[in-house]
């Protein structure tokens, strides 16, 4: 038999922290929790798959240990989503008052730089409560909101209101959404890859709409000199 430290060493060997399934194998409903709450509180955590991640576990609430021997509790997935999600909003808030600036101004990933962008702009356009709730479905930008919304001092009984509806609203919606999907559909599991190529292609598509949009306007502003110099 083998022994539980070589068990447990094959399993932090195996583990992929972009991949929800091989998360949800690893660590299971906390899992949940650790991931939502490093993706939307820590800078750090901007590369996690919270999209798909929340989808799977909701997938795997009506499996019966078909993918990878993983069953989990609705009750349990919806209580550790939100906690995770709201808790890691909230620390998110208040790292980006006590030192944000600093934070941002040190960090050289571009993915953050344009997550950062995106997030001001969503902030300029929707004001604090719908850029808040918005952002959550946005990834990279609900990773950098939350310190974003503190660094420009959206006071924090505000920025707690919009961001638990907002919080309520994505994990909740996704979570169900994927139970649905697994209650509808026999041995969903076998499905479970494709899915969630699907999921991560969805949560993608608001980062190209805003590409192409930007595109647009650069383009706009690039043409607006020569129209006036011709007119």
């Amino acid at each position: 038999m083998a022994a539980p430290g070589r068990k447990g060493s094959r399993v932090i060997q195996a583990l992929n922290p972009l991949d929800a399934t091989s998360l949800l194998t690893a660590f299971g409903t906390v899992g949940v929790f650790l991931a939502l709450f490093a993706e939307t509180g820590l800078l750090i955590g901007f590369f996690l798959p919270g999209d798909s991640l929340l989808f799977t576990a909701g997938l795997l609430c009506t499996t019966h240990g078909g993918s990878g021997g993983v069953h989990l509790a609705l009750p349990a997935v919806l209580a550790a989503a939100a906690a995770g999600a709201l808790l890691g909003a909230q620390v998110g808030h208040l790292l980006g008052r006590r030192a944000g600036r600093t934070l941002l101004a040190r960090t050289r990933n571009r993915h953050l730089a344009d997550g950062v962008s995106r997030a001001e702009d969503l902030l300029a356009r929707y004001g604090h409560g719908k850029a808040i709730v918005l952002a959550r479905f946005v990834p990279v930008v609900r990773t950098v909101l939350n310190p974003l919304a503190g660094i420009v001092g959206v006071p924090t009984r505000t920025f707690a209101l919009w961001q638990i509806i907002g919080g309520l609203l994505w994990t909740a919606g996704l979570v169900l959404g994927g139970y649905a999907l697994g209650s509808s559909i026999p041995n969903v599991d076998r499905y479970l890859l494709p899915l969630v190529g699907l999921i991560v292609a969805v949560s993608l598509l608001p980062l190209l709409l805003e590409a192409l949009r930007a595109r647009r306007r650069a383009r706009a502003a690039a043409h607006a000199p020569t129209r006036e110099h011709a007119g």
